[in-house]
């Protein structure tokens, strides 16, 4: 006579998690935060863009990087309601990351290839997290205490303790690899497979490859040239060789030919800023 088998109550409880997770990730709530996040990263990129343009022509005084944009959104009428918008879409962000990682990525059935999307999602997660949070910093102290956002005077403490000079290059190594990551991407257009395509015109999805395709690749070259930067600080011990967006698109007026370079790179950053409010409307989750 067989034996009845008996759930074991852990599992059930992990199932049952797992069943609350998947639903919080299908619902409503989360797919219109996620979606507002997709917004505020674009509108975010798209005041970057703007800023290094001005910087291109000798105007500006504000950093091309988060905090500048923050800065422009707080100056501006009802700054402070866009700002919390922000925060709302960046916690959005994070939180459909998150569940993406605890129970996504069911479409791809290569086991380890599954993990390591979920893995890249949980980084991404925390990552919004920690801008969700930097935002909320912005906003309780104001433009005059928020810092300036660029990574040196981070990269000296680290390099401060034993083996933080090694951490350092890791961090810019990686950051290289992103940047070639996100380059690949523009190149190929693989982002296109995260976009409902059936509801997309003909005309909207040849504008939004190639919007996309040049978002991409100016985001990708931009992170690279600051991993290149991270790396060579900690190559050279000097941490004020680290910079962030600011000072990576500043270096890149300062080259030959820079302003039409740093013009380039400024209006590819406005496209990665539209393509995001793509991804808003029309993106898979």
């Amino acid at each position: 006579m067989s034996v009845p088998s008996v759930a074991r109550p852990g599992r059930a409880a992990a199932s049952a998690g797992g069943a609350k997770a998947r639903r919080a990730r299908d619902s409503k709530a989360v797919d219109l935060t996620a979606r507002l996040g997709f917004a505020a990263r674009g509108l975010v990129y798209v005041l970057i863009g703007i800023i290094a343009l001005q910087i291109a022509f000798g105007g500006s005084g504000e950093q091309a990087n988060r905090q500048g944009a923050l800065r422009e959104i707080s100056d501006k009428p009802f700054g402070t309601a866009v700002l919390i918008l922000l925060v709302i879409g960046f916690v959005g962000y994070a939180l459909w990351r998150l569940l993406e990682a605890a129970v996504g990525h069911h479409e791809e059935s290569d086991e380890k290839k599954r993990t390591a999307k979920r893995v890249v999602s949980g980084i991404r997660g925390v990552i919004y997290l920690v801008i969700a949070g930097s935002t909320v910093a912005f906003l309780t102290s104001g433009s005059s205490g928020s810092g300036s956002g660029e990574p040196a005077p981070y990269t000296a403490r680290v390099m401060d303790n034993t083996g933080g000079r090694w951490l350092v290059g890791a961090v810019g190594l990686i950051v290289v690899g992103v940047g070639i990551g996100m380059i690949v991407k523009g190149v190929t257009t693989k982002f296109e497979e995260k976009l409902k395509s059936g509801e997309i015109s003909p005309a909207m999805r040849a504008a939004s490859k190639r919007i996309g395709q040049v978002g991409y690749i100016a985001r990708g070259i931009v992170f690279g040239l600051a991993g290149v930067f991270v790396v060579k600080a900690a190559v050279e011990f000097d941490p004020d060789e680290a910079k962030g967006f600011d000072g990576t698109l500043r270096t890149i007026a300062d080259q030959a030919y820079g302003q039409v370079l740093l013009v380039v790179c400024a209006v590819g950053l406005v496209l990665f800023g539209a393509y995001s409010f793509i991804e808003a409307r029309y993106r898979k989750l």
